[in-house]
């Protein structure tokens, strides 16, 4: 891990720092906010939004399954403006590899960090191997890879390739004493399989949410979000019609997800093709957006605040493991929470939110981004 200063602001597309900053947003604490306010409230609007911010327990789709595969595709797309910087500079693409499969074991060490909630020894077998940073790194390498050394119809082929062939390999196989194509918890050949390979707990014993196989689908939303940024950094075409090409993908990919969902349920923990094709259209729809208002039009002072999350992002997701941000948030807020009496509880949520923040304004301010 360093800490990366970079010389300007301008030198960085403004709106996928802005949009992986209200991606990770939701899960500094304004998830479980919505989640408590819906608690006191009781009615019908609030019930509804919260349901939003709950993972569906196997099959189905919430709001809040966007954020995991939303900051892979982002990740995707920054990787062009590194790749093409470094090959510039004149590194090697061997150079470059080996710099990019580092990254990617020290987002699989901080996973097992995270998953532990701590560094302290103990058993090898009482550690949880599998994490989100160790996805989101294995996913970046092998979509570095395929970027580093595929032209770009061939990394679009690869993407389909790895959907269907996931697809395939689900229809087929199965956990013993299970019919063929079963896609139950138990009966589903991805999780038999982290049962006997996975070292370590599992998050649910018979099924991690975050497994092995599911990286085969992982590699495609993050590689779509590289063929999203070369198509963003070399196409010709003007920004506006680049927009609306990702909006037309976009929706493209939302129905295709849906349709696919047909026969190959839209379920998270099993990161199942329809899952992968919907979500990505979802991440190209907002990334357009965002790429509109904030690089097209100019209009980016409103996203600042974003931008100072999402340029720290790695940071603030593993810090809390370090950092008590409530605690903090008691010590110099609690007198605002109890001045809301009954919102107390959320009241105090969005205050250890703003503290969070204030931390990462103190480092936007001193020009320290930690970057893995």
């Amino acid at each position: 891990m360093n800490i990366n200063i970079p010389t300007s602001d301008n030198a960085r597309l403004r709106s996928i720092d802005a949009l992986r900053g209200f991606d990770m947003f939701w899960i500094m604490g304004i998830g479980s906010v919505i989640l408590q306010v819906a608690a006191i409230e009781e009615t019908p609007f609030w019930t509804g939004l919260a349901a939003q911010f709950e993972h569906p327990y196997w099959n189905g789709f919430t709001l809040w399954d966007m954020i995991f595969p939303l900051f892979m595709f982002l990740s995707g797309i920054s990787s062009p403006f590194s790749v093409d910087k470094q090959l510039k500079n004149g590194r090697s693409k061997k150079q470059i590899l080996w710099k990019v499969i580092k990254r990617g074991l020290v987002l699989i060490l901080l996973g097992i960090i995270y998953n532990a909630r701590g560094i302290e020894l103990r058993p090898l077998a009482e550690y949880r191997y599998a994490s989100v940073l160790g996805k989101i790194g294995v996913s970046y390498v092998f979509a570095n890879i395929i970027y580093l050394y595929a032209r770009p119809g061939a990394q679009v082929i690869w993407y389909w390739a790895l959907l269907v062939g996931y697809w395939l390999l689900l229809k087929f196989t199965s956990a013993p004493g299970f019919p063929p194509g079963n896609l139950t918890e138990a009966g589903n050949f991805a999780s038999y399989f982290d049962r006997i390979v996975l070292p370590g707990k599992l998050s649910r014993d018979i099924h991690d949410t975050v497994g092995l196989l599911c990286t085969i689908t992982g590699v495609s939303t993050t590689l779509l979000g590289v063929i999203t940024g070369n198509f963003l950094k070399k196409h010709p075409i003007s920004p506006i019609r680049k927009v609306c090409w990702f909006t037309i993908t976009g929706a493209v990919l939302i129905l295709l997800g849906l349709l696919w969902n047909l026969d190959f349920p839209i379920n998270k923990n099993l990161w199942s093709s329809s899952f992968t094709v919907l979500t990505g259209g979802i991440s190209l729809l907002l990334f357009a957006l965002f790429y509109y208002i904030i690089d097209v039009r100019g209009c980016h002072k409103w996203s600042f605040f974003f931008r100072v999350i999402g340029m720290n992002s790695i940071f603030i997701y593993v810090s809390p493991v370090f950092i008590n941000y409530s605690y903090m948030a008691k010590a110099a807020l609690r007198w605002i929470g109890q001045l809301t009496g009954a919102y107390e509880v959320p009241v105090m949520g969005a205050c250890t939110v703003f503290v969070s923040w204030l931390v990462l304004y103190f480092m936007y301010k001193k020009n320290i981004f930690i970057k893995v």
